[in-house]
């Protein structure tokens, strides 16, 4: 005990890992706020630097900007619209409608505190229960998989304001564009108009720009002469009452998002959208109408997206199954530098496993103090005039889109969706079911050919299995009830409840 309390404990004792931390953690906060700039790809850079670094030293940079990059993609999120990184698009639901009150301090405050909160729940699990939920992850089959991708398209309800048949719509738009690209199966072009440039597919991240960022900003263009609005940067911290007061949501949701990070190639953003679904669906007296300003529509996202990063450690350190992109990219690291992600570790090298706790926790502790400050500075970004921001919205959305592969069509494409993405809001359409269409959609292509390819494509034999195990059942009852909600039947049941005299 005593020894794994020691390597619990080195994270914060060595100042030179303490100062590595720190450094990522910020550095995180600011890669992450740049539309494009993805945390993978800020990792993968910086994995090639660290080869002849001692490996505790490459992790704690690493980790800091794990943390610190998964956060800061909230902050372009409240203040311009533009999600940093596709685990944001929920947080940009409520929280740009905040920033538009003039509570952008408060926003950046509340988010920064709950991701924290959420980030050490994430940690708490991996320290406490990483064997048992690796363990049920690796139950999980591409049944399960498809039927989560699933569920998560079932989300539009909550995401689109007003009419549903426009989510629907929204939504299966969404999924056809994450289809673009060549078959896995067949190599076939799908959908490409036989181009050339369109068989690798359309990045999801530039469609995400696109929809956010330049729609945003060709639609502020009718309100060229409304004043900016000031923003109350006085109360930037959140009251002790104010955390309480969402701190059940916001333990619910980082559950959620641990769970959900687990899953081997699930990750922050689908986290993030079912746990805004699930405040959605709990919260009865939201702060706000969600959609235009609810507390609990940034709490919910930021919570979960911030726990999925301990979630994603539990399969990469105890199976050696990376739960995202960038654990992928931290397991590149770990065998460069001699050691051996999956069940072993815990044996060979239970130092790693405890130093990563440690180190995990520490950057969350930075996050904390880095996130609560500049926020005056950033806060002023949304009160400069539409003329001057408005050039600055589009700057970003070029650089960002151009950074993700160094490709001037991705750009055009940028720029292509943002001019369509302004006719669907002007037409009423929400953005969010169609950017979920887009990442579930390749998600529930892959899972279903795998799914089918198990039974010998025998749709009897998937219909028994998925009756049969009970991750699958579960999953199946879960998707059938939420159908049933949104049909007469639901309303039916309610009335038959109530009316139904109770008997002593």
């Amino acid at each position: 005990m005593s020894e794994t309390f020691s390597y619990l404990l080195m994270a914060w004792s060595d100042p030179n890992l303490l100062l590595l931390t720190a450094l990522g953690t910020f550095a995180g906060i600011y890669i992450g706020a740049i539309p494009g700039l993805s945390v993978t790809m800020a990792v993968s850079i910086l994995v090639s630097f660290t080869f002849s670094w001692e490996v505790n030293s490459a992790l704690a940079l690493i980790v800091g900007i794990y943390i610190g990059g998964v956060y800061g993609g909230s902050r372009s999120a409240i203040l311009l619209n533009i999600p940093g990184a596709p685990s944001s698009v929920a947080t940009a639901f409520d929280g740009y409608p905040l920033a538009k009150l003039g509570e952008a301090g408060r926003a950046i405050g509340l988010s920064t505190v709950m991701s924290v909160i959420g980030g050490l729940a994430g940690v708490l699990v991996l320290a406490s229960a990483a064997p048992v939920i690796g363990d049920m992850a690796l139950k999980f089959a591409p049944r399960d998989y498809f039927l989560i991708a699933a569920l998560g398209l079932l989300l539009v309800g909550s995401l689109a304001e007003g009419s549903l048949a426009k989510g629907v719509f929204a939504a299966a738009l969404g999924t056809v564009i994450g289809l673009v690209g060549m078959d896995p199966v067949t190599a076939q072009g799908r959908f490409t108009l036989d181009q050339v440039e369109l068989m690798g597919g359309i990045h999801y991240v530039v469609v995400m720009i696109g929809l956010f960022g330049v729609a945003e900003a060709f639609y502020q263009l009718h309100s060229l002469d409304v004043p900016a609005v000031r923003q109350q940067v006085t109360k930037i911290v959140p009251s002790v009452a104010m955390v309480l007061k969402f701190l059940p949501l916001s333990l619910r949701t980082a559950v959620i998002g641990v769970l959900v990070g687990a899953l081997p190639g699930v990750g922050g953003d689908i986290a993030a959208l079912m746990a805004y679904d699930h405040a959605k669906r709990t919260v009865k007296k939201p702060s706000r109408p969600f959609g235009q300003g609810a507390y609990e529509g940034l709490v919910a996202p930021e919570t979960a997206n911030s726990a999925a990063v301990g979630g994603a450690y539990v399969p990469m350190l105890t199976l050696g199954i990376p739960g995202d992109a960038v654990t992928a990219v931290i397991i590149g690291a770990l065998v460069i530098h001699g050691l051996n992600p999956g069940p072993m570790l815990m044996v060979e090298s239970p130092h790693i496993f405890w130093f990563t706790v440690g180190n995990l926790a520490l950057a969350n502790i930075f996050l904390l103090v880095f996130g609560l400050m500049g926020i005056k500075l950033f806060a002023k970004l949304v009160e400069l005039p539409k003329a001057m921001l408005i050039p600055l919205i589009l700057v970003l959305c070029v650089v960002g889109t151009y950074s993700i592969n160094s490709s001037m069509t991705e750009v055009y494409w940028m720029l292509g969706f943002g001019l369509f993405g302004y006719f669907l809001k002007v037409f009423g359409f929400q953005m969010g079911p169609v950017i979920l269409g887009v990442i579930l959609g390749p998600m529930m292509d892959n899972s279903w050919r795998q799914a089918m390819a198990s039974v010998g494509d025998n749709p009897a034999e998937l219909l028994s299995e998925l009756v049969s195990n009970p991750v699958s059942l579960i999953l199946s009852v879960g998707i059938t009830l939420i159908l049933l909600g949104k049909t007469p039947v639901s309303g039916w049941l309610k009335k038959k409840c109530k009316c139904t005299p109770v008997t002593h």
